[in-house]
């Protein structure tokens, strides 16, 4: 199992302009992640990999993840054309779908058919890069999506390392699915249990690699951990805290109930909606248990921790990185004790 990690995570330095994502990813690479990821949340989770790929030469750069539908196939291929190119080969392109609430309300694009439009995207962009590569027409004709124009005065050419990895992110089923029948990985959400991953991702996605002609290890799955640790009671605590809120934020959502319910705490998921539509954000935390807690996150000192990922999700993940990556005062030796005890 490879440890990498979040390109916002305040470990190395803030993350909050393009100078210092330079900064980050040295320490990253210097340090021995193994990957370096970029989310889409406060800022676009393009630029920053860029800036990265220009400064480090081995560490791979990944989107964990990029919106796919507020964007064109199109667009999106010309951005992880130029990224892959720019680092050598080391890029990946996560894509996930987020929910109807922030397509529609936050990016105001139309909520069709998640799975099937996923997948369109997908084939579009190994279309649309074959075509750069090869010189193959362009000829992609789908439900949602339409390319048949390619004029040599936007053909980028190919480059050296053509193959760019694609990753999903997903909770149901048939994302699952759809990751095992045509991607190279998959990012399990955050809010997960090894028995989900156990029971209902595996299942699914070995499904899907069936389909294709594929097997598991064809895919590399993937997750942020909830990891609860500290030096010292206090710490601790406040690290517990911070997870419990984190975990009742994403179980208030009913995209991922099932998660929930395969556990019987379906009905925690609905009173946490009903809180959160009334903005009762902080007495959320209260409807986390100490069980579903002990389910969701792993907790030890930090030394204890990576035996315990590694005991958590053997057999279940590939690759792991910390969800809360930020203890104040952890200092890159203490860093490299846990990314030597992961590579042991």
């Amino acid at each position: 199992m490879q440890l990498d990690v979040m390109l916002t995570t305040r470990a190395f330095a803030e993350a909050g302009n393009l100078a210092e994502a330079a900064e980050i990813a040295k320490a990253a690479e210097d340090m021995g992640f193994a990957a370096l990821w970029n989310p889409e949340n406060q800022h676009d989770p393009f630029l920053p990999l860029a800036v990265a790929a220009t400064v480090t030469r081995t560490i791979k750069l990944g989107t964990a993840i990029a919106l796919a539908f507020p964007r064109s196939p199109m667009s999106l291929a010309y951005t992880a054309w130029d990224l892959q190119a720019a680092s050598q080969g080391r890029f990946i392109l996560g894509l996930g779908t987020q929910v109807k609430g922030h397509n529609e309300r936050r990016f105001s694009v139309k909520w069709e058919s998640p799975g099937p439009k996923l997948r369109e995207v997908i084939c579009a962009l190994r279309v649309i890069w074959d075509c750069w590569q090869n010189g193959t027409p362009l000829n992609f004709r789908g439900q949602f999506y339409t390319f048949t124009l390619m004029t040599p005065a936007f053909h980028p050419g190919p480059i050296a390392h053509p193959h760019v990895p694609i990753d999903i992110a997903g909770v149901n089923p048939s994302i699952c699915r759809l990751a095992g029948e045509l991607c190279e990985g998959f990012h399990a959400h955050p809010l997960h249990t090894a028995r989900y991953l156990r029971e209902v991702v595996l299942p699914q996605i070995e499904q899907g690699a069936k389909k294709a002609g594929r097997s598991r290890k064809d895919i590399t799955i993937a997750t942020s951990a909830f990891v609860i640790m500290g030096d010292s009671r206090k710490e601790m605590e406040a690290m517990r805290e911070k997870v419990r809120q984190q975990i009742a934020f994403y179980a208030s959502t009913r995209t991922y109930k099932p998660v929930l319910d395969l556990h019987g705490w379906g009905d925690v998921c609905l009173r946490l909606s009903e809180k959160a539509a009334k903005g009762e954000w902080q007495s959320m935390a209260k409807e986390i248990t100490d069980e579903m807690l002990a389910e969701f996150a792993v907790t030890g000192a930090p030394e204890e921790v990576p035996s315990l990922l590694k005991a958590k999700y053997n057999g279940l993940l590939d690759r792991v990185m910390f969800y809360h990556a930020d203890r104040p005062g952890q200092s890159v030796a203490r860093w490299r004790k846990i990314i030597e005890a992961f590579q042991g």
